[in-house]
């Protein structure tokens, strides 16, 4: 087992999965915090890197096609610091977060994902789920989607009061956040709805314009799209940068390499960058794939 612990979070990697918790301080997305501990199965990941930065980087997975909901339903456009699977690392952990990388594309070389999913991984945010955001607060607890206004909303959506949809009237879920001078939205397609109109108009539609990721509203889209279908649409996952040429890339690594691993962990343990206890439980795990073999 491998696991690193920073102000942002912490990953912790065995065999089977990958467990994020975000960190609690205010710098800390408010989305991240909502969600909160994830357990990542392997076989739901695609790829992990490692990317360096001007006073560190950032650790980051990229998730299969269709494995988790909420990256279906952002389809990339989830922001930087809401990104549940990405870690900022300060520069004195930056070695560590190699190594994490470096062992999650271990793991996937020995045991890689392969075959057709029957569903999501990842069962999506927990439920109720709760958001406010611009013109309103939207809840769902399984069965409903409930909205209320807010001030800020425009007068049709005033007329039109309080908004309830059961989940069997719901066709579809779209979220979107604010960029530039449009509005970012969260709109349920609902059957039998009439023409589209504006996000500021459609009292089945959240708008803001002001709140740059929309609060926890991509979390109330992605419980809705898990629950809508027990499959997800084929959406590209956002792409990493190409990680660095391993020995590992293409196949199991094997004794050589992972003894050159553990005389790599030694190294940073004498430089500082590994705690004791984070060289303990890396040695530990790389001894024992080693006497598997």
């Amino acid at each position: 087992m491998a696991d690193i612990f920073v102000d942002d979070g912490s990953w912790a990697v065995d065999t089977d999965t990958v467990r994020i918790i975000p960190g609690s301080g205010r710098d800390v997305h408010e989305l991240r915090k909502t969600l909160g501990a994830l357990e990542v199965p392997i076989h739901a990941i695609a790829g992990a890197a490692f990317e360096p930065a001007r006073k560190g980087g950032y650790l980051r997975l990229r998730l299969r096609s269709g494995a988790d909901p909420l990256t279906d339903i952002a389809a990339g456009a989830l922001g930087a610091p809401a990104d549940p699977y990405r870690l900022v690392i300060p520069k004195d952990r930056t070695g560590v977060a190699e190594y994490i990388a470096a062992e999650i594309r271990d793991l996937l070389a020995i045991s890689p994902p392969s075959g057709p999913r029957d569903g999501f991984l990842l069962p999506g945010p927990d439920l109720p789920v709760t958001a406010t955001a611009g013109d309103g607060t939207v809840s769902f607890d399984g069965a409903r989607v409930h909205i209320e206004w807010t001030l800020f909303a425009k007068s049709a959506k005033q007329a039109a009061g309080p908004q309830e949809f059961p989940l069997s009237a719901i066709t579809g879920v779209e979220w979107k956040p604010q960029s530039g001078v449009g509005y970012g939205s969260l709109r349920f397609r609902v059957r039998g709805e009439g023409p589209t109109r504006s996000s500021e108009e459609d009292p089945r539609c959240l708008a803001w314009g002001i709140q740059r990721y929309g609060g926890t509203t991509a979390l109330v889209a992605a419980a809705v799209h898990a629950r809508l279908s027990g499959r997800a649409k084929e959406t590209p996952a956002p792409a990493l940068p190409p990680a660095p040429a391993s020995p590992s890339a293409s196949a199991p690594p094997g004794p050589d390499v992972l003894i050159r691993r553990l005389s790599e962990l030694g190294g940073l343990h004498r430089a500082g960058v590994l705690t004791d206890e984070e060289f303990s439980a890396a040695k530990q795990t790389l001894l024992q794939r080693i006497s598997e073999l």
